[in-house]
């Protein structure tokens, strides 16, 4: 065991103070040998993420408090119905993004979308509401330039064609992938806290290693934490051209450029905003533990539906 002012070591884990300059730095960041016992870090699970060296955010970990067994019992009995409700507000809050910050939204994307948010509050199964969200993340995609601003030559080095991603093929799917990844430990941990199981979806089918409770609760917020993070990085000229490297096909942040977008973050996570159903101003950082927190009333029988996160 070993300590220094901004690190803990314990054999197989490493604890590192990550420097965060925004108002935002509250998480400890664990540098993990999966390959190893990460028992030896069980002792350290409080709210982290552990980052394989070099790497995206991997996985979050949170540790179950006393007298949370029943609802992570309920969580395995139901909840597949919020699924409808995730995606509709995923679709409307994507057409809010456009309506707001696009140069000229075309009527008939900004229709399309809300013909298919209506189709997928009635879709009858997983698979239909899968291809409605598909379809709309294609329409949403395709007009997604629209939205970055500046001048020519800048907006044309973060054109894009659609979403791609495993490995990010252009400069806006670099910093699509890593704010999705940034949000998805957040509410990961964030449904550790609660007492949810953040690797039990309902939407996102579960995996070994995949969130997909934290993915699932994900989606309403892409648009407007992530996506809006993007368009205002750019936007702002807080990111530039000169900021990504390729590496054969992939393109990522240089080391100084992830910081400062990691800084952007953190700074959307702190903004206020109105919350829809409680009509109180709260940051979007507490949005996402007012949204967990919903979701474990329905889980509980407490409240009647998840009332999902939408904006006007």
């Amino acid at each position: 065991m070993g300590k220094r002012k901004d690190a803990w070591a314990h054999r197989s884990c490493a604890l590192r103070r990550e420097p965060r300059t925004g108002p935002g730095g509250r998480d400890q960041v664990m540098h993990v040998d999966l390959r190893r016992a990460t028992s030896d870090c069980h002792d350290l699970c409080r709210p982290s993420a552990a980052l394989p060296r070099g790497r995206g955010v991997l996985r979050a970990l949170a540790g179950l408090r006393e007298g949370e067994a029943p609802l992570a019992l309920a969580q395995l009995r139901g909840g597949q119905s919020f699924a409808r409700g995730v995606v509709v507000s995923k679709i409307k809050n994507a057409r809010t993004m456009l309506r707001r910050n696009h140069a000229a939204a075309e009527p008939a994307v900004l229709s399309e979308l809300d013909q298919l948010a209506r189709k997928a509050a009635e879709a009858p199964s997983l698979a239909s509401l899968l291809g409605l969200e598909g379809t709309a993340a294609r329409a949403y995609f395709g007009a997604f330039p629209g939205m970055l601003k500046g001048p020519d030559e800048v907006r044309g080095a973060f054109d894009l064609e659609g979403r791609n991603r495993r490995p990010p093929r252009d400069p806006v799917n670099a910093l699509l992938s890593l704010a999705y990844a940034l949000l998805a430990k957040d509410l990961a941990v964030t449904l550790g806290t609660v007492g949810l199981d953040p690797l039990l979806g309902f939407y996102h089918q579960p995996r070994f290693g995949r969130p997909a409770l934290a993915l699932d609760l994900m989606e309403e917020l892409r648009p407007i934490v992530a996506d809006s993070v993007v368009v205002a990085a750019i936007n702002n000229g807080v990111i530039a051209p000169d900021d990504f490297q390729r590496h054969g096909d992939a393109v990522a942040l240089r080391p100084a450029g992830r910081k400062k977008f990691l800084m952007a973050y953190e700074r959307r996570m702190d903004q206020l905003v109105t919350h829809p159903v409680f009509g109180y101003r709260i940051s979007y950082r507490r949005v996402l533990e007012v949204q967990a927190r919903l979701l474990a009333r329905v889980l509980l029988g407490e409240v009647g539906a998840y009332p999902s996160f939408r904006t006007r």
